[in-house]
C-alpha cells in the first residue's frame, strides 16, 4: 500500500529538479502523475515538453502511471488544459502541486520591466492558474483535495537580487493563507512549501557556484517531506508553510510581538521610546540578555 494509492496528483514543472523527484516519488506511492513542464531554460525562454515526457517514461518503466502536459501554467487556459489532461487520462484529481517556476536574479536597480513581468507571471499567476480549475472542479464534485503551493525564504525572509522573485514567493504565501480559510468548507486542504535544494535553479547562485553539490541536497532527498504534505498523514493541517529541506523540516510562522498598547492616543515619540516592545529583540540581544 503506498501512501498515495488512488490519487490523482498534478506536479508542475516536473520536468527536472524538485518536480521530477516529487513527481517520481508519489507515483512509486501509488499516484497517477500529471507531469506538466513547459521546457526550456530556467528564465523562461522558450519550450521543449522532451523534459517531461522523459519524466513520464521513467516513471512508467517503473510500473507507474504518469502522462505528460507542456501547457504554460502563467494562462487560464494552460491551466484549465493542465486539469484536463488528469480528467481525461485518469478521471478525476486529488493533489495539485504548483512548482513551476523561472528566475530572471538581478540587482533591483537592474531588473527590467520584463524581467519583473515575467517572473511575477510564472510564479504567482502561474499559480492562480492552475489553482483555479482545479479548485472550482472540486469544490463543485464535492472532492476533498491538497493543494500545495511553492513559496520561498526569499519571499518569506527576502534574499539580494531577487526582488521579483521574492514579490512573487511573498504573494503565493498570501494567496495560501486565504484559500486555507476558503478551503475549509469543501474539505480542501492548501499548504504552502519553502524547499531548499540543489537544483538547476540553484546552481549558479553565490554560494554554490564553484562547489560540488551536497549529495543530501539533491531533490530527492527533499521530496519526502513534500510526500507528506500531500499525503493523508498531514491531513489534519492546512494553511501552514513547511520549510522542506534533506536535511528536516520545520514550520514557518508569520509572528509578530506583545507590542506598546497604551490603550490612548499616542505620539510618534511615545512608540520611539517604547521601540523594545514594539520590535522583536535580534538574535545578538536575545542572547546578551540570556547570558
Amino acid at each position: 500500500m503506498g501512501l498515495l494509492d488512488g490519487k490523482v496528483a498534478i506536479i508542475t514543472g516536473a520536468g527536472n529538479g524538485l518536480g521530477e523527484a516529487y513527481a517520481k516519488l508519489f507515483a512509486k506511492e501509488g499516484a497517477a502523475v500529471v507531469v506538466n513542464d513547459l521546457g526550456g531554460p530556467r528564465d523562461g525562454s522558450g519550450s521543449d515538453t522532451s523534459a517531461a515526457q522523459k519524466v513520464v517514461d521513467a516513471i512508467t518503466a517503473a510500473g507507474g502511471k504518469a502522462v505528460a502536459n507542456g501547457d504554460d501554467v502563467s494562462t487560464m487556459a494552460g491551466g484549465e488544459n493542465i486539469l484536463k489532461t488528469a480528467l481525461d487520462n485518469f478521471g478525476q484529481v486529488d493533489i495539485l502541486v504548483c512548482n513551476a517556476g523561472i528566475l530572471r536574479d538581478k540587482s533591483f536597480a537592474n531588473t527590467s520591466e520584463q524581467d519583473w513581468d515575467l517572473v511575477v507571471k510564472v510564479h504567482l499567476k502561474g499559480t492562480y492558474c492552475c489553482t483555479m480549475p482545479v479548485w472550482k472542479w472540486l469544490k463543485d464534485n464535492g472532492k476533498p483535495g491538497t493543494i500545495i503551493m511553492t513559496s520561498s525564504t526569499s519571499g518569506l525572509y527576502g534574499n539580494f537580487g531577487q526582488s521579483n522573485y521574492g514579490a512573487a514567493k511573498a504573494g503565493i504565501y498570501g494567496f495560501m493563507r486565504v484559500l486555507s480559510i476558503e478551503g475549509r468548507k469543501y474539505g480542501i486542504r492548501v499548504m504552502g512549501l519553502a524547499p531548499g535544494a540543489y537544483t538547476r535553479m540553484t546552481s549558479d547562485l553565490p554560494s554554490q557556484r564553484d562547489r560540488e553539490p551536497d549529495p543530501m541536497a539533491l531533490p530527492e532527498n527533499v521530496a519526502p517531506g513534500v510526500l507528506y504534505m500531500a499525503s493523508d498523514l498531514a491531513a489534519d493541517h492546512t494553511g501552514k508553510v513547511l520549510g522542506v529541506s534533506s536535511r528536516g523540516v520545520r514550520e514557518i510562522r508569520m509572528m509578530q510581538t506583545d507590542g506598546f498598547n497604551p490603550n490612548r492616543p499616542y505620539t510618534a515619540q511615545d512608540v520611539a521610546d517604547h521601540a523594545g516592545e514594539v520590535f522583536f529583540q535580534d538574535l545578538e540581544e536575545r542572547t546578551s540578555k540570556s547570558a
